[in-house]
């Protein structure tokens, strides 16, 4: 059982420091108590997205960027009570604190009222060439490789599930037979699995123009030759907190200059930069997007994902970034791929 008091971090705490108390208690949340065990504040999942989408520093004080006044529940207070007020302020922790003020236990909505099945729709996208990873490929799709005694697809698939999710969509073109006869309906892991079944090359979101019917919950969407540990719920709960018809979760890249970077003002040399390091976000390949964003696709035509987000920003629709810090890896090539067999293991 997970001990609350694993996410207690002091007010002298760093970002940095906050982090590795919610990836370590497995809680999501951070509570930082005074030395009379008085509740200061507190860091979510969600708090530290934002601040490295701000850039702060991870070595700077968590207690800039910490819900100071988060809502609480007395320690008397029934679990009923705590559930509704968890569900009326779309709460997933809430701190139980007695008269003065200290901090006596922790609720989780999940451990009030039991691992919740998500509605969310999951797509995950399984039609790739793979040319890159040729000749793996040539009588295989890039999803169905094997990493750690199973295929790619079905680790990806794994994950969602231990989360909550329980209604897929599998987008299938190339080889698609492979990927049907492995997963079937989903009933040999107790979740409901359709297909997509692309024609010709639909792109990443062209590929929902082939759903049904149009979904009532933002739906999740991934690439199928990803590897991550990433919380699938957290970029719920982040998407439906920014109010977003689009967000893109990314990760930060960073390339160094092999060189001394000259900075002039005509002639005139103004500094020199030796072999600085620019820090970019890029694109992660994973997705939740409202219904009301699926009327932009057209049918039956390609449409990359980056194309759909940059129609939203034209129409002046909201989106968001959701910066992934967990373990990701995408396995485009041969090098890739040989990484995740040494890698994948480990990290499960």
């Amino acid at each position: 059982m997970k001990d609350w008091r694993d996410t207690v971090v002091g007010t002298d705490a760093t970002l940095r420091d906050a982090i590795r108390c919610i990836d370590a208690s497995g809680l999501q949340l951070a509570l930082m108590l005074d030395k009379d065990q008085q509740l200061v504040g507190t860091l979510s999942d969600g708090d530290v997205r934002r601040a490295i989408l701000r850039g702060f520093s991870l070595d700077g004080p968590a207690s800039e960027v910490m819900n100071a006044s988060p809502i609480t529940a007395h320690t008397t207070s029934l679990p009923a009570e705590q559930l509704k007020l968890m569900r009326r302020n779309v709460l997933h922790h809430l701190p139980l604190i007695d008269d003065q003020r200290k901090v006596v236990g922790l609720v989780t909505l999940d451990g009030i009222a039991g691992i919740l099945e998500r509605p969310n729709w999951v797509v995950l996208m399984a039609g790739g060439l793979g040319e890159r990873l040729r000749p793996l490929t040539e009588n295989c799709p890039k999803p169905m490789l094997m990493i750690a005694g199973k295929p790619i697809l079905e680790c990806i698939l794994e994950s969602f599930i231990e989360q909550g999710f329980r209604n897929f969509f599998l987008s299938v073109n190339y080889l698609a037979s492979v990927v049907r006869d492995h997963f079937g309906d989903g009933s040999k892991w107790g979740v409901n699995i359709c297909y997509l079944q692309e024609h010709k090359r639909l792109g990443t979101a062209g590929a929902l123009s082939l759903l049904p019917e149009r979904p009532q919950d933002p739906i999740l969407v991934m690439n199928g030759d990803l590897l991550t540990h990433a919380r699938f719920d957290n970029l719920v709960q982040f998407h439906d907190e920014h109010d977003s018809l689009a967000t893109m979760t990314v990760r930060e890249y960073d390339f160094q200059v092999p060189y001394g970077v000259v900075r002039m003002d005509g002639a005139a040399i103004e500094s020199i930069d030796e072999k600085p390091v620019h820090r970019f976000f890029v694109n992660a390949g994973i997705y939740a997007i409202s219904p009301a964003a699926l009327d932009l696709i057209p049918p039956e035509t390609f449409y990359d994902m980056p194309t759909l987000f940059e129609d939203l920003i034209k129409a002046r629709k909201s989106t968001a970034a959701f910066p992934l810090r967990e373990y990701w890896l995408d396995i485009g090539q041969i090098e890739e791929f040989e990484r995740a067999q040494h890698e994948w293991p480990s990290q499960r």
